[in-house]
């Protein structure tokens, strides 16, 4: 009976010897939790422009012939009146000389003909010659007057073609493009160079057909430099009335309301209210608050009655800087993990994170105790704060 006791002990103790140790309790994660909840929001478009100048010119000569100066260029400015380029003048002032040497045949037969008419009619006045053959002559005076008048008109034309050999400015403003090279032959009217006058700017982007509707003529619009923070006001001044064949978009111009406007070709970004028509209940959360499953968008949703969070799908309509318009997925009062989505499991136990600073001391996080919404009423949105207080996505003991 002793022997049995001991055996069966012994057996006892090498099969638990031999069993799998329990799994550890998953921790319990303290996490920051949001109230969704809806409100009319009007967001803007912004968009992706180019400074241009209103006034842009791209200039060429008036006659054909090889180009031998370029004085002009890339970005230099030029005043009104400067040389920007020169043909071979050489066929002109050929040209020039002969009309002169018309114009000199061209009087001389006019004198030779208004002295005939002068000795003429001094024959008639003795009765010499007929009343008929002193209008041959008075006949023959004019023509040799309209002949020097076309002559003389010719060699204006000439002087004209001379001096359109020399391309100039015909405003103040800037070289935008070189389109031409010395030796180059050209015809008239190639562009040679472009010039981007001075004064008034205008902010050149394209919007979509669907959001054409929105952009007025006379509305105002915010423009900000890319590169700086630097702001400018401006009106819509210009919307196409077709789209561009190859984007479908329609090109929009802002004038730029600036005494000192921003460079020519600096990226800037234009944004332009909405209207009431984009005014809808919309639900945006933090982009902290996202996480992929797939090919699926999803959030943490909390269960308040087990303290235990799921994977809910969602659908995302459009970002707004760091935060994401909701468009389907959530429903006004459920409460969303903002953040510390990573280390988180379906069904995993959590608390909601409370900050150990005083409540007088802390600094009110931005979205983190108000609703999700911008636009929403204070009195609204005092629910959501107190029933979700702001928390930190996981806490040190979570991220270990």
């Amino acid at each position: 009976m002793h022997k049995t006791v001991v055996s069966l002990a012994s057996l006892a103790l090498l099969l638990a010897a031999c069993s799998r140790p329990a799994p550890p309790e998953e921790p319990v994660r303290a996490v920051k939790v949001m109230t969704v909840g809806t409100g009319n929001v009007a967001w803007r478009h912004e968009y992706a422009g180019e400074v241009r100048a209103q006034a842009e010119s791209r200039l060429g000569f008036r006659v054909g012939g090889k180009i031998i100066r370029r004085q002009a260029e890339l970005g230099q400015h030029v005043k009104a009146g400067q040389v920007l380029a020169e043909l071979d003048p050489r066929d002109y002032r050929l040209a020039l000389d002969a009309a002169r040497a018309q114009v000199a045949a061209a009087a001389t037969s006019r004198n030779l003909a208004a002295a005939d008419f002068k000795r003429y009619q001094a024959l008639k006045d003795q009765n010499f010659i007929s009343g008929a053959e002193l209008e041959r002559r008075e006949s023959a005076l004019k023509a040799a007057q309209a002949q020097l008048e076309q002559a003389q008109s010719q060699l204006a034309v000439q002087g004209n073609q001379a001096n359109y050999a020399v391309l100039t400015a015909g405003v103040s403003g800037i070289v935008t493009a070189v389109e031409a090279e010395a030796g180059q032959v050209v015809a008239a009217g190639a562009p040679v160079v472009r010039i981007a006058a001075d004064g008034l700017r205008d902010v050149v982007f394209s919007v979509p057909e669907d959001q054409l509707a929105a952009v007025r003529v006379g509305a105002p619009a915010d423009v900000r430099l890319w590169a700086q923070n630097i702001k400018f006001s401006g009106k819509v001044r210009e919307v196409a009335a077709s789209s561009d064949p190859v984007t479908r978009t329609y090109p929009v111009k802002v004038a730029i309301d600036a005494s000192n406007p921003p460079p020519l070709g600096a990226t800037v970004y234009a944004a332009l209210a909405a209207g009431a028509a984009a005014s809808a209940p919309v639900i945006k959360l933090p982009t902290s608050a996202l996480r992929q499953e797939g090919q699926a968008t999803t959030v943490w949703v909390l269960d308040k009655a087990s303290m235990t969070v799921r994977s809910q799908p969602i659908e995302v309509a459009m970002a707004d800087g760091n935060e994401v318009v909701v468009a389907s997925g959530l429903q006004p009062g459920m409460q969303v993990v903002s953040a510390g989505v990573h280390v988180l499991s379906p069904g995993q136990k959590v608390t909601i994170y409370q900050s150990n600073v005083p409540e007088a001391q802390a600094a009110p996080a931005p979205g983190a105790s108000d609703s999700i919404a911008n636009g929403i009423p204070a009195a609204a949105a005092a629910p959501a704060s107190s029933a979700a207080p702001a928390a930190s996505a996981a806490s040190a003991a979570g991220a270990k």
